[in-house]
């Protein structure tokens, strides 16, 4: 199995290099509207923000999210039928002259989503708690003048059109080959995530480390609920590349559009630092996890019913049987192109590691 990743720098109001009907999943996080960090960002779209922010905040909002909606509208354009929009965003707080205001950008971006035609499902609610004593706003301890903290962040989930068709034998069969551990659904499918940070470490010790728009983790898990190996999956908003890389882990092909052209070497440097060893031992971490939790079902005296001949291991339900994890084993980029290539091994038990691969190589 190989599969090709491409980086576009450019504004994602126009995904000028993707054609209509070719995406399979968008999973992304945008500049937030109304936090003060994006206010440039946001800006350099439209002057008329810049202008609004202090005397017209509400104003400045609207004129933020209607660049949004210009980046959910492709969305909707390069979307196959049945494909899926997953947007993590982050409701803001702000101070203007004085006035503390709430501004929800998961309830606008929402229903601009379903303005455009997308189908609204449920959404998970990403838990990001802290135990700062001083997390609170306001006056403390004093009654009407605190404000309740911001805890928590949305994953807004979107389709486009009605439910996606398996009816070819090949797509029945990469289904099942993608799915997932009954123990992950459980998990993955919960409304509320409790996600504090990204545990998985694919880069040498000696790799610079930068701070993504998100965790790995939440990529990570709705690429595995939402797509099928060999999908095309999008990042509209790129940032530093934390969906690519695991759409690059999971065996799915993947783009990016990134509009800050200083952020493509910090985008291939994380990519170029991805070391093949690590990457695969989070491959096999997730197959040791799905073990210990068959030996715990077992001790406790639970029947499993169902084996998995390729993985070697027994699994809860038969749609469980077909399910293969896949090892990495080269990552290389054409330096005429850009584009990079990851070309993935086959096992049949994932009990050991395979030997040790040169981490990186740039084609020629």
């Amino acid at each position: 199995m190989i599969t090709e990743h491409s980086i576009y720098i450019g504004a994602s109001q126009h995904m000028t290099f993707t054609e209509d009907n070719s995406i399979d999943l968008v999973v992304t996080s945008p500049p937030y509207p109304m936090i003060e960090m994006w206010d440039d960002v946001m800006s350099s779209q439209n002057h008329r923000i810049s202008d609004n922010l202090e005397e017209k905040p509400e104003e400045a909002f609207e004129l933020m999210h209607q660049e949004l909606d210009k980046v959910w509208k492709e969305c909707f354009r390069v979307l196959k039928i049945g494909g899926f929009l997953c947007i993590n965003i982050g409701d803001a707080t702000r101070t203007i002259k004085g006035n503390f205001t709430l501004y929800n950008n998961h309830s606008r971006i929402s229903k601009a989503c379903v303005d455009l035609g997308f189908v609204g499902l449920p959404n998970i609610i990403w838990r990001k708690q802290t135990n700062a004593p001083n997390k609170f706003m306001g006056s403390g301890m004093l009654p009407c003048g605190a404000y309740v903290t911001l805890e928590h962040e949305w994953i807004l989930i979107f389709r486009k059109g009605g439910k996606r068709e398996f009816k070819k034998a090949d797509a029945k069969l990469s289904r099942m080959k993608s799915s997932f551990f009954w123990e992950e659904r459980n998990v993955w499918f919960s409304d509320i995530w409790d996600v504090k940070g990204t545990k998985q470490k694919m880069r040498k010790d000696s790799s610079r480390e930068r701070s993504a728009a998100y965790p790995f983790e939440v990529p990570y898990r709705l690429i595995n609920m939402f797509s099928q190996k060999g999908d095309m999956v999008l990042d509209p908003f790129l940032g530093t590349g934390t969906t690519m890389k695991a759409a690059m882990l999971l065996g799915r092909n993947s783009c990016g559009y990134e509009i800050d052209p200083k952020f493509e070497i910090i985008i291939r440097e994380g990519i170029d630092e991805l070391d093949i060893d690590m990457c695969n031992n989070l491959i096999k971490s997730r197959f040791d996890a799905h073990k210990e939790f068959i030996a715990n079902r077992k001790s406790s005296g639970k029947e499993i019913k169902h084996f998995n001949e390729t993985l070697n291991c027994e699994v809860m339900t038969s749609q469980e049987k077909e399910l293969e994890l896949n090892y990495l084993e080269s990552i290389s980029e054409d330096k005429n192109t850009g584009t990079y290539k990851v070309v993935y091994e086959s096992h049949s038990d994932l009990t050991t590691l395979p030997f040790t691969h040169t981490f990186f190589k740039k084609a020629k």
